[in-house]
């Protein structure tokens, strides 16, 4: 870029514009990471070991529910298996055929790349009966198949993440039969897997280094050609383009008045994105991200969601309550024993499940255990009730010395621990932040 425009080159620019396109990295990036370098049938999108060819429009699908020794991602879940799919739609639309899933709760998110939670296939908004939909980009115009439903899809890269309920162990088998049947296919029937360079490897990582912010403007600027902003934020991304940002400046170096201002920018951003603010709901309880359908022009909560929560469902479908203290402010620590009481009548108010899975605070990772339990819910087969309704949940690396009560007991490691609820389809006490959570209280050992 010529220095014509140095003037409109500040601080708070920059800011804005790492604000407002750090998802698009963040994206790529996930991407890169997760689009799977083989097909079923065995063969590679890319011969070389350090290529960047990833197969898209194919699901690939997790088998096992998670325990301690997944450490991929941190404070995993251990109630559904993952589906996942990377689409590019840039070639034309896909058409997505789900089964019928007997009532099983299910979801397959869509992303945009932007990381907007845009749309939902699954139990709460189309059903659980058997369906297909059209997928398709921004620029596409035509007539979606008979029988079909079409969806708009706001960017062609688009990142679906599907969730399927797992009652147990036992029950993997009846999952897996219904992850095989969620197809993608081109709208004639065809296969619509094909090659894709996703233009990054997987262990690239975000920082504030000369080097680093070159190759985050290369990501960027590709991303933003690829999938251009809505038209109401066009004039707002066209304003980076005195940083070196935007899809015309793809392929023109940065000048180092422009490495400078990007490289601050981005030691901010990430410091500030590092402190997460969590939304208090009492009893030490907390609210660590709140997502709604899109995020409109809140691009730092953008920001903090692509950062530390991507992929993350919207509210409406899942909220994930965390709890890493007792009712008195201590942090929580398996060595002494805590207990959790639900009164009757003030169960968590969901439409499909909840569950309540243990942490080790060191590594945010589930805890190894000698029962293999990593989370209790209302599909616990193990729970047992007072008589009057409540439910008093252990939590603590030593079971209960009444034996009648280890069916309630969820092991906690030796040392500092946090839980999370997670409510999937929350009932209104839980978006309206009226429902009563429960402290968490020392108990008897």
């Amino acid at each position: 870029m010529t220095t014509s425009h140095a003037d409109s080159r500040t601080p708070a620019l920059a800011r804005e514009a790492v604000l407002y396109t750090l998802p698009l990295y963040e994206m790529a990036r996930m991407r890169a990471a997760t689009c799977p370098r083989r097909r079923r049938e065995g063969a590679f999108a890319d011969a070389r070991p350090d290529g960047t060819l990833r197969w898209v429009n194919q699901f690939f699908h997790t088998r096992q529910l998670l325990g301690p020794q997944h450490r991929q991602v941190v404070t995993p879940n251990n109630d559904t298996l993952y589906s996942n799919a990377w689409l590019d739609l840039s070639q034309g639309p896909l058409l997505l055929e789900v089964p019928d899933s007997a009532r099983r709760y299910y979801v397959l998110g869509l992303l945009d790349f932007y990381t907007n939670p845009f749309a939902y296939i699954g139990s709460r908004t189309t059903g659980t009966q058997a369906g297909r939909f059209l997928l398709h980009g921004p620029c596409w115009q035509g007539e979606a198949p008979a029988g079909a439903t079409a969806i708009a899809c706001p960017t062609d890269a688009v990142w679906l993440l599907g969730r399927l309920l797992v009652d147990g162990p036992d029950d993997l088998p009846a999952v897996h039969a219904l992850q095989d049947r969620i197809r993608l296919t081109l709208p004639d029937g065809g296969d619509p897997v094909r090659a894709y360079d996703v233009g990054m490897q997987p262990n690239e990582h975000l920082g504030a280094s000369p080097q680093q912010v070159r190759r985050y403007a290369e990501v960027v600027n590709r991303a933003l050609r690829e999938n251009p902003p809505p038209a109401a934020e066009a004039a707002t991304v066209q304003a980076f383009a005195a940083l070196g940002l935007g899809a015309a400046c793809e392929g023109v170096p940065l000048d180092d008045a422009q490495v400078a201002l990007l490289s601050a920018a981005l030691e901010q951003v990430l410091a500030e994105l590092a402190r997460p603010m969590p939304s208090a709901l009492g009893g030490g309880w907390s609210l660590p991200v709140e997502i709604g359908a899109s995020f409109g022009t809140r691009y730092a909560e953008r920001a903090q969601v692509a950062r530390n929560y991507i992929g993350a469902l919207g509210m409406e479908e899942a909220m994930y309550i965390i709890a890493d203290c007792d009712a008195h402010g201590r942090s929580l620590d398996g060595n002494a024993p805590h207990e959790l009481l639900f009164p009757a009548g003030q169960l968590p108010q969901v439409g499909a499940f909840w569950s309540l899975t243990m942490y080790d605070k060191g590594d945010c990772m589930l805890v190894e255990n000698p029962i293999g339990r990593y989370s209790l819910g209302d599909r616990s087969p193990s729970l047992r009730y007072e008589p009057d309704g409540s439910l008093r949940l252990h939590l603590g690396a030593v079971a209960p010395r009444d034996a009648a009560r280890h069916g309630n007991w969820l092991p906690a490691p030796a040392g500092p621990f946090y839980v999370a609820l997670r409510l999937y389809v929350p009932g209104e006490a839980h978006l309206g932040k009226t429902f009563s959570y429960p402290s968490i209280q020392p108990a008897e050992a």
